[in-house]
């Protein structure tokens, strides 16, 4: 197949589809004549075909996702009984885009957490080695508090938590945002960010572990840290799939793969800031919580995490049934 002469003939097809789902969308299919529902619903099952082909030929991520796309919008006007409402769409993206966006972003995503965990594991050794590395990374009110004291600086929320909440979601949100944004810079920036959080993380926790305070520190973190850790680790994934579209255009010129590359990381960043709003609210009213107990922290934890594995691991919905797709 002449790649070229088919999208010179098919894509002056795609749209008028696209119009005409722009008008079913904004005024119903109730208020279109019969003659266009007729023509929508033809389209419909041409462009379906051309998705078929698409996938088979491997004609590209950009036409595939915008076949994908049309054919998704076309399935829920004419099977699903016209305009879906916004509230509708924003559950069906939560239940089955987010997921689909993160298993697309898989590698980007691995990349920003590898470089978190390598980030933690020198500032371990570092902080082990030199304990005066320490004082680098940590203010030295937080180094007598657990050194002289023996005590996590967490109860100083205990009594604060809608101020100590508020102020953790917009700091978490802060950071996740930077991360999304150092993409531009070639990916440095969001490189950047996770290192030193990485690094934070590894010095924070030979602090509290020199001093037999490990126990009671990740009992603190396990709750809110099970969608805090990788709220961030998705937000620097969104980062890099900028970076890669500015630096890897591959087939693309460079405009388009950043449009490509953004569409995917602002998916992501959809889906980041929620599960930073439920970290925290866990992490002001429900971490430093001094009754309860830091054995069901871990468990709560260790619960919450699991199921978003299994969330994010769900295979996306697919909308249009294989059945009724034209085969070649």
């Amino acid at each position: 197949m002449d790649i070229q002469r088919w999208l010179a003939r098919q894509e002056p097809q795609w749209q008028r589809l696209e119009s005409l789902l722009r008008q079913a969308e904004s005024k119903s299919l109730k208020r279109m004549s019969a003659s266009e529902v007729q023509e929508l619903s033809g389209l419909y099952r041409l462009v379906a075909s051309d998705l078929a082909r698409a996938k088979a030929r491997q004609v590209g991520p950009a036409i595939t996702e915008k076949l994908q796309g049309l054919t998704m919008r076309g399935y829920a006007q004419i099977y699903q009984g016209g305009r879906r409402q916004e509230w509708q769409q924003v559950v069906d993206f939560f239940l089955w885009g987010f997921p689909r966006a993160v298993q697309d972003t898989w590698k980007q995503i691995a990349a920003a957490t590898l470089i978190f965990i390598v980030g933690g594991l020198i500032g371990w050794w570092y902080a082990w080695r030199d304990p005066a590395f320490i004082s680098t990374m940590v203010s030295q009110d937080m180094i007598d508090l657990v050194q002289d004291e023996g005590e996590l600086w967490t109860g100083s929320m205990v009594g604060a938590e809608p101020i100590a909440s508020s102020f953790l979601m917009r700091n978490n949100i802060g950071v996740t945002f930077k991360a999304f944004a150092g993409g531009m810079l070639a990916g440095f920036g969001t490189s950047y960010i996770m290192w030193v959080n990485g690094l934070l993380i590894g010095v924070v926790a030979t602090l509290v572990g020199q001093n037999d305070l490990a126990y009671p520190f990740w009992a603190f973190v396990l709750p809110h840290g099970s969608l805090e850790l990788p709220a961030i680790f998705l937000a620097g994934g969104a980062g890099l799939c900028l970076a890669q579209g500015l630096i890897f255009p591959g087939q693309y010129k460079r405009l388009d793969a950043l449009r490509i590359g953004g569409g995917k990381a602002i998916q992501l960043m959809f889906g980041v800031v929620p599960m930073l709003v439920i970290a925290g609210i866990i992490e002001g009213f429900f971490s430093p919580a001094p009754g309860v107990p830091d054995a069901a922290k871990y468990l709560v934890g260790l619960s919450l995490f699991w199921a978003l594995i299994l969330y994010l691991r769900r295979r996306p919905r697919d909308v249009i049934p294989a059945s009724i797709i034209p085969q070649e």
